[in-house]
């Protein structure tokens, strides 16, 4: 079948509502024909190095089955959604290197999702290996269990398949990629629930599998949709100081050029600046603005050499001793992941050397094999499997890990954020090198104790060990392992896990056994505590619904309900405490009933935001924005709080999240909370804006500076008297000239808060004025 006649049969079949689409967005068909073939065969080109025997035909079959499947879809933009499979396919392709498998699974990873063909379709027109990342990829439907989430079950999912294959990682990272370089045409809570989903899980496992392109525009693009003008701001002021730069670096490089070209050595110098997002994080955690960053940009020295030959290393360390025959290097500063690569296969030197001018600079070494797989990471080492089994041994080590973690006590639904949270703690660590006895080398992630080492070396071992040798020294099992640490374990058969031991170990493998060792005991007080719970339920007049499970869940801050009947089991929670839950429960309910709204009528707790969505617009009518909250006129209608953790006040971008048990929260969009809750809880988040209604809210201002007399009288004229704010708490500590202060005020609005800031930034001594969130409650 031929584009051509497909795009005829879709024209010609179009329903009302695609056809009124075509004509608004004044859409030539022919042209858009034209343009999927171009990006077809832009494809073909970009694989054709590769490509063998079969494969363009198996392409070709795949592309006319994405365009049939999809030739009544359209995206958000209004383009075809042909689009976004050829899209996703060149990423895979170009940017991540895989091949033909990758490329055919890229085209049809919708197909299945979003049409009537099947993975048995699928598996009969494009073989097993196809059907497998197909199935890895598209996402499980159906109806969830309060408290369940549906986003972390369809991670669970395509991770049992990554165990097997890593491309369906690899092909949803470009899906993903697309998805955020796209994201213009979404609504604005679209564009958070997707973008925070993004950094919350993605970003951070492109970095764990090498790809550090990918990750660094995932989490630039993270930022351009959740702090536009943050990164905008960035973006302008690296523009801005761009030439000044450049003549820098040029400056640094040259005689580290000459020496180089006189050793005869071939090497590319790249300069370029940190992404927005590393020095938004670094402005965030230092508490500094822009100009007071100074690590704004990295050199790398990229020198050619047979992959894998004996002068791969020796070349490196001769380019470093270069380097520091010009500039002075900080010790503290050298990091060599030559010998000891991290776990995603990436290999460099790092140095850190004081330039002529009094400036840090960051200096990268490495070759032109480990700057392609630094970049492209593990599809790279296919380029090079012949050759780099070590490396490329890190990362199978860590799928295996993936794996073990899946088959031990994560494999089932109720488990599935426990699981999202356990795998997402070991994604951006970096590691610990440590040694057995006997001179082997073991990567555990960093923070690992003697407990995880002996977990790794052996189930058994670790499951009796009792202590630890360090040097020859005798250590507890909670010692915290050191890079070069030769370690010993000493085991004894009268020693068993325990509770406590959960809270010593930090890899996903020790956790595992550890609850693998303790289930057998803690079945008994979990059959134990729901059969209390049940029949304590029914004595309070309460059926055991699974909401109400959830609800209790939450009220005693259990992370799952079987944790809840452990503890109740045990004895922890004492049964007559449900009494309190039932009090608290019929307290919330008599109080929505008070206001006219009925827990029937508003459902605040234990649901998702569509049916809170769908009472939104009972209760607003045929308003525009009749799906969203609106804080200060909705009071009446509708439980919600201001959420504590980030204090949000007028004038931030906010969202509403559905609790089990305490109704509505509303966070600020930038809360350090958000990007987990609507990645793992996406859907219980929904819409909330201000009503413009005059209120109070409750603010925390940082200030720090040089200490001087009359200063605070200063700072509390301005609060005070200037802007007539209320002041709820001051407290100024100074030590040798310098001091810090915390200040907690009332205020109306952002923008009252901002013309506060710029005043107090004006104060002299003052150097630095910043919102801060936590503890203005005081609790």
């Amino acid at each position: 079948m031929s584009l051509k006649f497909v795009i005829l049969v879709k024209h010609t079949n179009l329903n009302i509502a695609v056809e009124q689409l075509v004509e608004s967005l004044n859409i030539d068909l022919e042209q858009e024909r034209k343009d999927i073939l171009k990006k077809y065969r832009r494809l073909l080109r970009t694989a054709k190095p590769f490509l063998k025997d079969n494969d363009a035909k198996l392409i070709k079959k795949a592309f006319y089955t994405s365009v049939d499947a999809h030739k009544d879809m359209r995206r958000r933009s209004g383009e075809p959604y042909i689009y976004h499979p050829l899209a996703v396919a060149q990423i895979v392709v170009e940017e991540i290197g895989l091949g033909t498998t990758g490329i055919v699974a890229a085209l049809l990873h919708d197909v299945v999702e979003d049409t009537d063909m099947g993975i048995d379709d699928i598996e009969r027109l494009f073989g097993k290996k196809v059907a497998k990342i197909i199935d890895g990829l598209t996402k499980i439907s159906g109806r969830f269990e309060y408290g369940s989430s549906q986003q972390a079950e369809n991670f669970r999912k395509m991770l049992l398949t990554l165990s097997d294959d890593v491309r369906v990682i690899l092909v949803k990272l470009a899906d993903r990629l697309h998805n955020m370089r796209t994201l213009d045409s979404m609504p604005r809570d679209k564009q958070l629930k997707i973008a925070s989903e993004t950094i919350f899980i993605y970003a951070p496992l492109a970095h764990r599998l090498g790809l550090y392109s990918i990750k660094s525009e995932l989490e630039e693009l993270y930022l351009k949709y959740t702090e536009p003008q943050e990164y905008r701001a960035i973006a302008r002021k690296l523009r801005e100081t761009k030439n000044i730069r450049d003549r820098f670096i040029s400056k640094f490089m040259e005689p580290i050029a000459q020496d180089l070209e006189s050793a005869g050595l071939n090497f590319i110098l790249k300069g370029r600046p940190k992404s927005i997002y590393s020095i938004w994080n670094k402005m965030r955690k230092q508490n500094k603005p822009f100009e007071e960053i100074y690590d704004l940009f990295a050199i790398r020295i990229v020198l050619e050499s047979p992959p894998e030959s004996d002068r791969e290393k020796a070349i490196c360390w001769q380019a470093y001793s270069i380097v520091t025959d010009h500039y002075k290097p900080n010790p503290d500063r050298l990091k060599d992941f030559l010998s000891t690569p991290r776990a995603n296969g990436y290999q460099s030197l790092h140095s850190t050397v004081m330039s002529k001018s009094g400036q840090w600079v960051e200096v990268q070494i490495r070759t032109s094999r480990m700057d392609e797989i630094a970049e492209k990471g593990y599809a790279a080492h296919w380029k090079y499997k012949g050759n780099d089994t070590k490396v490329k041994g890190n990362i199978e080590q860590w799928i295996t890990q993936v794996r073990e973690t899946l088959e031990n006590g994560f494999g089932d639904k109720t488990a599935a954020i426990e699981f999202l949270d356990e795998f997402r703690s070991n994604l951006f660590n970096e590691e610990v090198f440590v040694f057995t006895p006997k001179g082997e080398l073991k990567v555990l992630q960093a923070g690992s104790t003697a407990l995880d080492f002996a977990f790794d070396i052996h189930s058994e071992v670790g499951a009796h060990c009792m202590a630890a040798k360090v040097g020859g020294i005798l250590v507890p099992i909670s010692y915290v392992l050191n890079n070069g640490d030769q370690i010993e374990i000493i085991t004894s058969s009268k020693q068993k896990p325990n509770e406590d031991w959960l809270r010593i170990v930090v890899t996903s493998k020790a956790r595992a056994r550890i609850k693998d060792f303790l289930k057998e005991e803690n079945r008994r007080y979990e059959t134990d505590g729901r059969q209390f719970v049940e029949k304590k339920l029914k004595i309070l007049g309460m059926d055991a619904t699974a909401e109400v499970m959830n609800q209790l869940r939450a009220f005693f801050e259990c992370k799952t309900t079987t944790d809840f009947f452990y503890r109740i089991g045990k004895g922890y929670i004492p049964i007559d405490d449900l009494k309190r839950f039932k009090r608290d429960r019929d307290a919330k309910e008599k109080k929505a009933a008070e206001n006219g709204a009925s827990s029937s009528a508003a459902p605040t707790t234990g649901t998702d935001g569509k049916a809170l969505t769908k009472y939104l617009k009972q209760i607003h009518g045929d308003r525009a924005d009749s799906d969203t909250l609106l804080i200060g006129d909705d009071m009446d209608k509708i439980d919600y709080k201001l959420a504590q953790c980030c204090n949000p006040i007028a004038g931030d971008d906010v969202f509403g999240f559905v609790t089990i048990n305490e109704g509505i929260k509303i966070h600020r969009t930038t809360c350090p909370n958000a990007a987990e809750l609507m990645s793992k809880h996406g859907n219980r988040i929904i819409k909330a804006k201000w009503s413009g209604k005059e209120e109070a809210f409750l603010a925390g201002l940082y200030l720090s500076g040089t200490d001087r007399v009359g200063l605070v009288n200063d700072v509390t004229r301005i609060i005070s008297n200037e802007l007539h704010i209320n002041m709820r708490g001051l407290t100024i500590d100074t030590k040798d000239g310098v001091f810090n202060g915390d200040i907690k005020l009332y205020v109306q609005d952002t923008r009252h808060l901002d013309i506060l800031i710029q005043k107090l930034e004006q104060v002299e001594g003052v150097y630095n004025v910043q919102r801060f969130d936590t503890n203005l409650s005081g609790k």
